[in-house]
């Protein structure tokens, strides 16, 4: 029986580091999550940019590699742009986040190269690794079609356009 954790965080554990996404698994997300807001049509790197206020180098790398793992497809040309390779009911969160994400190796004992001297001997494996598995199986139960399905979420609330971009 586990013992009883604080409900809250208290103010002493307020700077410890926290699990996280890289900031490439947040911007993953969110072009999967406006291109899929707007499947009608294809979207650009450069609106997709100014939506989130994010650069379009990071945009342009974080396509590439939704691409490569079959989230997207992209269009060359003047005319370009991205949409979903996939019905948003068939990209499945978990799926995206293990894709795009290096690794979640919490502690040392969970990664290739161990050299922890509690291995075999510390109850911490065990259980970072049940916490793991709860993340996976929670994400695991939603898609990109239940994320953009909530309204009221002012970014994809835009018009059917493409956002006009002045130089």
């Amino acid at each position: 029986m586990p013992t009883s954790a604080p409900e809250n965080p208290s103010p002493s554990n307020a700077g410890l580091t926290k699990m996280r996404l890289t900031t490439l698994t947040d911007y993953a997300l969110r072009v999967l999550i406006y291109t899929g807001a707007h499947s009608e049509r294809l979207c650009t790197i450069s609106e997709i940019a100014k939506a989130f206020d994010i650069s379009q180098a990071h945009l342009m790398k974080v396509s590439q590699l939704l691409a490569q793992q079959g989230w997207i497809t992209t269009v060359r040309g003047k005319n370009g742009g991205l949409h979903l390779s996939k019905s948003p009911q068939e990209i499945p969160l978990g799926a995206v986040v293990r894709s795009i994400e290096p690794d979640f190796n919490l502690v040392e004992c969970l990664g290739p190269n161990n050299h922890c001297r509690l291995t075999g001997g510390c109850a911490l494996t065990c259980i970072l690794n049940g916490a793991l598995k709860a993340f996976w199986q929670h994400l695991d139960c939603y898609t990109l079609a239940d994320v953009i399905a909530r309204p009221g979420l002012p970014v994809l609330a835009q018009s059917n356009q493409p956002i006009a971009i002045s130089r």
